[in-house]
């Protein structure tokens, strides 16, 4: 979709998103690896977005170029928080950026993406990550669900930061 002409299909998302309510986290806007950043064209996209929808907003862009001041910037503006993704396509993509008003880390599994299991060692590392945003709202995600690894992390990870049920 390449982020233009978006607003018929941005319509029909989040009719159908709305059914959830009150269970609706924030929407990810996941972008291709390819898509490198344009400030303008990222800024209409952005500028419709936000027309239409007021709620939580994360992007996981994949492409180096969404890791400078000027895309930092543009995420702050429209309260879009930046997605620290593992394993990340620049260093800065391992830590959220954006908007910091929202956390929002997705592991996709290291160093075989879907596949790998991660090590405890690197589950308290993100604990402490997220116990040190403190009021902040954080999600994580895991997406390494080709060997069943996603369900166990998340059970761990949980425990780790002594989240209740």
């Amino acid at each position: 979709m390449r982020l233009v002409q978006t607003g018929a299909v941005l319509d029909a998302f989040l009719i159908e998103i709305s059914g959830l309510g009150e269970k609706l986290g924030p929407i990810l806007f996941q972008l291709p690896p390819k898509l490198a950043f344009e400030l303008g064209l990222a800024r209409a996209f952005f500028t419709d977005l936000r027309s239409r929808y007021r709620g939580a907003v994360v992007c996981e862009p994949r492409h180096r170029d969404w890791f400078t001041p000027a895309a930092e910037d543009l995420l702050r503006e429209f309260r879009v928080t930046r997605v620290a993704a593992d394993p990340s396509v620049v260093t800065a993509a391992a830590d959220p950026g954006g908007w910091r008003g929202l956390g929002y880390f997705r592991l996709h599994g290291s160093p075989r993406m879907y596949y790998s299991h991660y090590h405890d060692a690197r589950l308290k590392r993100l604990a402490a990550q997220l116990t040190a945003a403190g009021s902040r709202t954080c999600w994580c995600i895991f997406d390494n669900t080709a060997q069943d690894a996603a369900t166990d992390n998340a059970f761990t990870l949980k425990k780790l930061v002594g989240a209740r049920p």
